[in-house]
């Protein structure tokens, strides 16, 4: 996930165009390969075993290797023998940088080293982001509160859902709440308990179609029943991953139906808005937190 990010710094910064970084991510996802996949390809799990491990993954908030750790489909030292043929995600991301010309060896080097002193990152932070520490990257990214744990515990999940559910390159940047309509459809659903949050997901037509298309896994081309189903299940699934998780925390919260809307989300002050970037799309996270 880090790659997504230092991405984004790039762009930020002036080091390359949107195009380029759109480019680069996906030359970056042909070279990455799945643990499912090299699973398979080392004839350690069979595909209906990965599957299996695939719809865990809806139901609770863990890591395929810990899922086919518990299930004993995997040894430790089989598990730890895959992750060590994955490559960093920010290494392929240079690489591919470097491969087109966008950067030499030289400006990555110092990109990165820049990207550390801006987010605070001591170098014991830095090596964590890079080796997957979802909260303490999404902190200092999003610029979070260390004190509100449940904003920070719901945004590192959805992080972590829109890989495993939507697309590997996708990552999260932080809006103004300008309290004006935010996308053309919605969806929302309220979060009732104690805290209580109202959470929705918003975007243009085009964008709300793309995830639509991404989470069924067919192509949509109409917002029909379908396309509106397809991304308030999305929706719920996460909400529900996220009451799981919170339920284990021994704090017990309830989920509201989905509503619809054929209209942007309305913000106001209390509203923390989010962009989820998709390559050449986007869409709006929007949570309000009540207490």
């Amino acid at each position: 996930m880090f790659s997504q990010y230092f991405g984004q710094y790039l762009l930020n910064h002036g080091f390359l165009s949107p195009e380029q970084l759109y480019q680069a991510l996906e030359a970056q996802q042909a070279a990455h390969v799945k643990l499912g996949v090299l699973a398979m390809s080392e004839g350690f799990l069979t595909a209906s075993q990965v599957e299996e491990i695939h719809q865990e993954q809806t139901r609770r908030d863990q890591r395929f290797g810990e899922i086919a750790l518990a299930k004993g489909y995997l040894t430790q030292e089989q598990l730890d023998s895959l992750l060590a043929s994955q490559r960093k995600g920010h290494l392929l991301l240079g690489q591919a940088l470097i491969d087109a010309k966008i950067l030499n060896l030289n400006q990555l080097g110092r990109a990165l080293k820049e990207y550390q002193e801006e987010h605070s990152l001591s170098d014991e932070q830095f090596s964590a982001v890079q080796g997957g520490d979802f909260s303490l990257l999404l902190r200092k990214t999003l610029n979070l509160d260390d004190q509100d744990q449940v904003l920070n515990d719901y945004l590192s999940l959805f992080a972590k859902n829109i890989i495993r559910f939507i697309s590997s390159q996708a990552w999260l940047t932080r809006c103004v709440n300008n309290e004006t309509a935010v996308g053309d459809w919605s969806v929302v659903q309220q979060i009732s308990g104690s805290p209580s949050l109202t959470t929705a997901i918003a975007g243009s037509q085009q964008s709300i179609l793309k995830l639509a298309s991404l989470f069924a896994k067919e192509e949509i081309k109409d917002m029909d029943e379908l396309a509106q189903a397809s991304v308030a299940e999305f929706l719920n699934l996460h909400n529900g991953l996220f009451l799981v998780n919170m339920s284990n925390q021994g704090t017990e919260l309830k989920l509201e139906p989905q509503v619809i809307n054929k209209a942007g989300f309305v913000t106001n002050q209390n509203c923390q808005v989010f962009e989820v970037n998709m390559v050449q799309d986007k869409f709006s996270l929007i949570i309000e937190m009540k207490g």
